[in-house]
């Protein structure tokens, strides 16, 4: 028995020995292999702090283990439901912006309003005179339907304001592209106006004290009466600071409380809210780019309609009627420019109430 204990013993030894060899090789040869290859420091690659969030960097490391966390937030704008809340920036403005310093510092001054014109170099003169009625609370913005933009910097106001130039185009057609609701969250009220008003009698911080005044989401300057044709609603009332509605020629009004007699403005010279230009971007059509028609359903956009859309006389203008745009067009059949834009007008005018109509009964029929 003694024999065959010290001969186990002896084994284990022995195997021990073997076991402790073995692993010291391997860490000499892992050593070798090591250093064989060339290295690869982290610290070489320099990022600047801050580059990856710390988010990030958990996430990466929880890649490497297999269980990165995926953040989808529901209530994002759509598109931006895989980005953390915090992050995202869903509305825009049109303030300049330096390209040095800090971002903090960037205005001296946050404008509160945004007006626009849709204009040609021919109509400058009279353009440069309404601008001067809007004070620097307002953000100018100039579609330019001719292509000419830099020679309005002739004008030192020019030089600060937004120029868009598409050739060709309409107010409501830069409005659906370029006024998203989005971008002009910033601004308590949106002015959309035609190239040919004159402004003598107007004067625009008190035209918003006005319409603040009478709770107006949607309206427009009384019309000079004794200078073109007008809506009866629109012309300027000598008595009053401001009227919501009126009484048109006999079996033009189905009811007093709405269009033409009540809850309407024209579109040569409307003024949004910020609240109310959000649903009216969304009845602009794509296609139908003069407007016409749109102005007796501004209405659906407020409640109720024909107390929050009105005209505001005290500060009013003239129209002048200028066909500048209408000669934007192209002489077809022998027509002159003009007759054929007059005719896609009256046409889209249709159209828009057919659209109209048929969306209404759609829905009805969804819902019933």
């Amino acid at each position: 028995m003694g024999s065959i204990h010290r001969s186990g013993l002896s084994r284990k030894t022995n195997d021990s020995a073997r076991l402790i060899v073995t692993t010291i090789l391997g860490v000499v040869f892992g050593f070798f292999v090591g250093i064989s290859f060339p290295s690869v420091s982290l610290t070489k690659i320099h990022i600047p702090s801050g580059f990856i969030s710390s988010t990030d960097m958990s996430s990466t490391d929880q890649n490497i283990r297999g269980n990165a966390p995926k953040i989808y937030a529901p209530r994002n704008p759509r598109g931006a439901e895989l980005l953390p809340p915090g992050i995202v920036v869903s509305e825009s403005d049109f303030y300049l912006r330096r390209l040095w310093g800090e971002p903090s510092e960037d205005l001296k001054k946050k404008p509160k309003y945004l007006v626009t014109f849709t204009v040609g170099y021919d109509q400058r003169n009279n353009i440069n005179a309404a601008i001067k009625k809007f004070s620097d609370d307002f953000t100018i913005l100039l579609f330019h339907y001719d292509g000419r933009v830099s020679e309005w910097d002739q004008f030192e106001w020019s030089r600060t304001a937004i120029h868009v130039s598409v050739r060709r185009q309409t107010k409501w057609w830069y409005a659906k592209r370029f006024l998203h609701p989005d971008i002009v969250a910033a601004y308590e009220y949106i002015f959309i106006w035609d190239e040919d008003l004159g402004v003598e009698h107007f004067n625009a911080d008190k035209y918003i004290e006005l319409v603040k005044k009478h709770g107006l989401e949607i309206s427009q300057p009384g019309l000079e009466p004794n200078n073109g044709l007008t809506w009866q609603m629109t012309k300027r009332r000598g008595d009053k600071e401001v009227h919501k509605d009126t009484e048109e020629k006999p079996g033009w009004c189905s009811d007093p409380r709405l269009p033409p007699c009540a809850a309407f403005v024209e579109i040569m010279a409307p003024v949004f809210s910020r609240e109310a230009w959000r649903c009216v971007w969304h009845m602009v059509q794509n296609d139908l780019v003069h407007g016409w028609g749109l102005d007796f359903a501004l209405r659906r956009c407020v409640e109720p309609a024909h107390e929050k859309i009105g005209v505001v006389d005290s500060q009013w203008i003239i129209h002048q009627v200028i066909p500048s745009l209408g000669n934007q067009g192209k002489s077809e059949k022998g027509k002159a420019p003009w007759e054929g834009v007059r005719a896609r007008c009256k046409n889209e005018w249709s159209m828009f109430q057919s659209r109209l109509a048929d969306a209404d009964k759609a829905y009805l029929s969804q819902i019933s």
